[in-house]
C-alpha cells in the first residue's frame, strides 16, 4: 500500500515537472517570436521613415521649376496643404501621452511638417495675390484646427485608449485626404491628356509610402495606420496608371509647344530682317535724289 502511494506520488511529481518544463519551453519559444515581430516592425518603420522622407522631398524638382519660372502656373497647393495637416495630426497621434511607443511616427511626421511649411512658403511667394490669400487662409484654418484638437484631447480624454481613438479617427480622415488630394490634378490630366503637372516621383513615392506603412501597421495591427495607407496605395496606383497612359502624349505636347515657339521666333527674326532691308533701300533711294536736287538748285 505504501509502495503504491510512493509510486503514485513519484508519477505525479514527474508529470508536474514535465508540464512545468513544457510551459518553460513554450514560453521561451514564443519570446523570440515576440522579439522578432517587434524587430520586424522597427525595421519596416525605419524603412517607412526613409520612403516617407523621399515622398516629402519629391516635390523639390517641381519647386525648382516654379522658382526658375517665377510662377506656380497651374500647380495646385492642395497636395501640400493636405500633407501639412496630415503630418500635424499624425505627430499628435504619435506623442507618448496619446499613443505610446510610436516614436517612428513622430519623427517622420514632425520632419514632414517642417518640409511642407517650407513648400507652402515658396508657393505663397510665387502665387498671384488671389491664390496667395486663399492658401494663406487655409493654412491658418489648419493650424487653428490642430491646436483646438490638441487642447481638447489632452484635457477631456484621460486615457491612452481614448486619446488614441479620437486622434486616430481624425488621422484616418486626413490621411485619406492627403492621398486623395492629387485627384484634382488627375482630373486635369484626363482633361488635358498631359501629366506635366502631376510629378511622377510624387506619385511613385506615395505608392511606396502607403505600402510600407500598411506593412508596418499589419505586424502589430493598428487600423488607424493600416487602412488609410492601403487606400493611399490604391490611389497612387491610379495616378501611376494615368502617368503611363498619357506620358507619350505629354511629350508630344511639349515638343509641339517648343516647335511653335521656335517658329514664332524665326518669323519674328524674318520680320525684323525684312524691316531692316526695307529701311536700307529707302535710305539708298533717298540719297541720290537729294544730291540731284541740290545740284539743280
Amino acid at each position: 500500500m505504501s509502495l503504491f502511494h510512493s509510486s503514485s506520488a513519484f508519477d505525479f511529481s514527474f508529470k508536474t515537472h514535465s508540464s512545468f518544463r513544457f510551459l518553460v519551453v513554450l514560453r521561451s519559444s514564443s519570446a523570440p517570436a515576440m522579439v522578432s515581430a517587434d524587430a520586424a516592425r522597427t525595421v519596416v518603420g525605419v524603412l517607412g521613415n526613409i520612403i516617407a522622407l523621399f515622398l516629402f522631398l519629391s516635390p523639390v524638382p517641381t519647386f525648382v521649376q516654379i522658382w526658375k519660372k517665377g510662377s506656380v502656373e497651374q500647380y495646385s497647393a492642395a497636395p501640400y496643404l493636405a500633407t501639412l495637416v496630415n503630418c500635424m495630426v499624425w505627430t499628435l497621434y504619435g506623442l507618448p501621452m496619446v499613443h505610446p511607443h510610436s516614436t517612428l511616427v513622430v519623427t517622420i511626421n514632425g520632419t514632414g511638417t517642417a518640409i511642407e511649411i517650407a513648400y507652402i512658403i515658396l508657393f505663397l511667394i510665387y502665387s498671384d495675390p488671389q491664390k496667395r490669400l486663399r492658401v494663406l487662409l487655409l493654412v491658418l484654418v489648419e493650424f487653428i484646427f490642430v491646436s483646438i484638437l490638441t487642447i481638447l484631447v489632452l484635457t477631456l480624454a484621460h486615457t491612452h485608449k481614448e486619446r488614441s481613438m479620437i486622434v486616430g479617427i481624425v488621422c484616418f480622415a486626413f490621411n485619406v485626404m492627403m492621398y486623395a488630394s492629387p485627384l484634382t490634378v488627375m482630373k486635369l490630366v484626363i482633361y488635358t491628356k498631359s501629366v506635366e503637372y502631376m510629378p511622377f516621383f510624387l506619385s511613385f513615392a506615395s505608392f511606396a509610402n502607403g505600402l510600407a506603412w500598411t506593412a508596418y501597421a499589419l505586424i502589430r495591427f493598428d487600423p488607424f495606420i493600416a487602412v488609410p495607407n492601403a487606400v493611399g496605395a490604391l490611389f497612387s496606383i491610379a495616378q501611376l496608371l494615368l502617368y503611363a497612359t498619357f506620358y507619350r502624349s505629354t511629350k508630344r505636347q511639349i515638343a509641339a509647344r517648343k516647335l511653335s515657339k521656335g517658329v514664332i521666333l524665326d518669323m519674328s527674326e524674318v520680320v525684323v530682317a525684312a524691316d531692316q532691308e526695307y529701311s536700307k533701300k529707302e535710305v539708298g533711294s533717298a540719297g541720290p535724289h537729294d544730291d540731284g536736287s541740290s545740284a539743280t538748285a
